[in-house]
């Protein structure tokens, strides 16, 4: 009777192992409770590995020595695996590569409303000489607080914004700020009127008016807390249309994983037709929430990710802001014309 119950439990594990280290095989990546569990694939890889420590200390027990030994080698089997998808992600970088005359830079930070100030996030703008900011949870009236800032450091951006009134405080609105550079940019009116857009918490579209600047989406897709498991699968599907264009930059909070993603984007790239920055430039599992726990035992949710018109070189998730009042990381990508 033990043997069978020690070879239902190893099967059971063996189950549970492979479902959560390739969740898209399965196609649950996007199911609760596994989206919350892959979500956080550095703590998976430690869980793995403890179960692995104490499947070798029963060892030291004769009677139970094949039930360890077959729990240990399930155990070793996730850990190797996860270990592989988290270091060929990348698990972090110092510094971008300098600028050139034709890099665009983006930043994009969820600012958690008026927890993060104007200043604040003006300050770190111009010190990673962005070209194109995208802040989900902030308004516009703190939007164009940066933009005054930014342009008494000598930055300016232009300020635009779409909100949903009926989410509540600060978290119905995202601001985009984008250099003069790069043309005159316009909302369309589906993203200001909600009639097309993501379910609860609004994302922009800004499209240019003049010049040859790209799409930019600032994203924003709700968080996939239990109850609204759909509406978080229908804001990435929405997202993944938006990048259907040859020229799109898509920046901000998804709430997502690139497991997540797996199955929403068209030949091998991440979502529609967008390839993800940081997983190609050595950062894609470097946590940007919450600014609680270590980056590397964070969860990878804020992105930028760009057509094939544009080519990434260089990403930096930032860790010295920690303490500014966000619980999310500010990412920081530098593009160039893929052309």
């Amino acid at each position: 009777m033990l043997r069978l119950l020690g070879i239902l439990v190893t099967v059971a594990l063996a189950i549970v192992t492979a479902v959560l280290t390739w969740p898209s095989f399965f196609r649950v990546q996007r199911y609760f409770p596994i989206a919350q569990i892959v979500s956080f694939r550095t703590l998976l890889l430690l869980a793995f590995a403890a179960v692995l420590v104490l499947a070798l200390l029963l060892l030291l027990a004769r009677p139970i020595r094949g039930f360890a030994a077959s729990v240990a080698l399930v155990a070793l089997v996730g850990v190797v695996a996860n270990g592989v998808i988290v270091t060929s992600r990348g698990t972090g970088t110092d510094e971008l590569p300098a600028k050139t005359e034709t890099s665009v830079r983006v930043l994009t930070w969820n600012t958690a409303g008026a927890a993060t100030s104007a200043q604040q996030i003006a300050q770190i703008a111009v010190a990673m000489d962005a070209d194109i900011v995208t802040l989900p949870e902030t308004t516009i009236q703190t939007g164009e607080q940066v933009a005054i800032a930014m342009r008494e450091l000598g930055h300016p951006m232009w300020a635009h914004h779409a909100d949903n009134p009926s989410t509540e405080w600060d978290a119905g609105s995202t601001t985009i700020l984008i250099a003069p550079e790069l043309g005159d940019y316009s909302v369309i009116e589906s993203s200001q009127d909600g009639t097309s857009n993501t379910s609860t918490v609004p994302s922009a579209v800004a499209m240019p008016v003049s010049g040859n600047g790209p799409i930019v989406v600032a994203a924003h897709a709700v968080a996939p807390r239990q109850a609204y498991m759909q509406a978080w699968r229908d804001d990435l599907q929405w997202l993944a249309d938006q990048c259907a264009a040859d020229n799109v930059i898509l920046a901000g909070d998804f709430n997502a994983t690139v497991d997540h993603m797996a199955g929403l984007g068209l030949d091998g790239a991440t979502l529609g037709r967008c390839s993800d920055v940081a997983e190609q430039t050595g950062n894609g599992s470097a946590g940007t929430w919450s600014t609680e726990i270590p980056t590397l035992l964070g969860a990878p949710i804020d992105h930028v990710l760009v057509s094939d018109a544009w080519r990434p070189t260089g990403s930096l998730v930032l860790r010295s802001l920690d303490g500014s009042g966000s619980d999310h990381r500010p990412l920081v990508v530098q593009l160039e014309p893929a052309g």
